[in-house]
């Protein structure tokens, strides 16, 4: 039999979550047993060769339900079925797909961040379709969902690491986008915690002609606000500095970005979305998985004089 889709694969994977923690591979065993997948069907590769199409589609509809809140991850490579994910097993759906996810808060935010995705459709590989849009248009809904999952996916990394990993990172990120001077000395000053709540200081030249204070909080759902960002400023003004990041993988307030418009200061808030973007942008914690070019047309070629 054919592979189900990633969003025929939910209830079985949620199902198997409500059992205990579990991993891709050991789900992927479990539901190819239970569909009575031939070995050559377990084996099928994606177009790119570089996973199994069934382990794929797993972890797509694992992490779309994660989206949901129904599961979540304890630990590295794993996952397992939340509060809210037994609570739907409970009242025994038919079926758990896109629109189902759609009752959820969680998910619909996030899925709102997306383009259009054909919902009858895997995310990694989304087919020909005369109602999706151009295929230029599918090439591009798909490079959203994929970049949408990979910005979560660092974000959860992030989280589940130490302050310390946390703090490295950010000197990891701020050397890559050419702060500094050279990533030894970074790394010192950044590491120096402390007063007044200031995380630490880089700077923002090889000469060290001025320096910018940095602050790094690792929340995963708290939005900073106040008295966070006012006593980040108020630190700027003891140390007599006039430039500063603030940097947090949760969220700021609409009261604290609208509070530091204001200001003397420079002040610039980075939250768990820009920073993703960031560390993608700059090649911090990613790397290229697979390039894909798309050749044109040269009008120029068969123009005839």
């Amino acid at each position: 039999m054919a592979i189900p889709d990633y969003q025929t694969l939910m209830l079985p994977v949620l199902r198997l979550a409500a059992s205990g923690e579990q991993r891709v591979a050991d789900a992927a065993e479990r539901i190819a047993d239970d569909l009575g997948l031939s070995l050559d069907e377990r084996e099928e590769m994606l177009p790119s060769g570089r996973q199994r199409l069934l382990h794929n589609r797993i972890h797509w509809a694992k992490f779309y339900m994660s989206k949901a809140g129904l599961v979540a991850s304890p630990k590295r490579g794993r996952f397992i079925a939340t509060e809210a994910g037994r609570a739907l097993l409970a009242s025994n759906p038919a079926r758990i797909g896109v629109n189902e996810l759609k009752d959820y808060e969680g998910f619909r935010e996030f899925y709102s961040g997306q383009k259009s995705v054909d919902d009858d459709a895997a995310p990694a590989a989304i087919a020909p379709s005369a109602e999706a849009g151009t295929p230029e248009e599918q090439i591009e809904a798909a490079y959203q969902a994929v970049q949408s999952a990979l910005r979560a996916e660092l974000l959860e990394r992030i989280v589940q690491n130490t302050p310390a990993f946390f703090e490295q990172l950010i000197v990891d990120l701020l050397i890559a986008m050419g702060y500094g001077g050279s990533h030894k000395n970074a790394a010192t000053q950044l590491g120096r915690s402390g007063d007044g709540g200031v995380d630490g200081v880089i700077n923002e030249d090889r000469l060290g002609l001025d320096r910018v204070y940095v602050q790094a909080k690792r929340y995963a759902d708290t939005t900073v606000g106040r008295p966070d960002v006012p006593a980040f400023v108020g630190s700027l003004v003891g140390h007599g500095a006039t430039k500063g990041v603030f940097v947090t993988t949760s969220t700021f307030s609409s009261q604290a970005r609208e509070y530091v418009k204001h200001l003397a200061q420079r002040v610039i808030l980075i939250d768990g979305d820009r920073l993703t973007d960031l560390m993608i942008e700059y090649g911090v914690g990613v790397r290229v998985s697979r390039k894909i070019e798309f050749k044109r047309l040269d009008e120029d070629f068969f123009a005839e004089e």
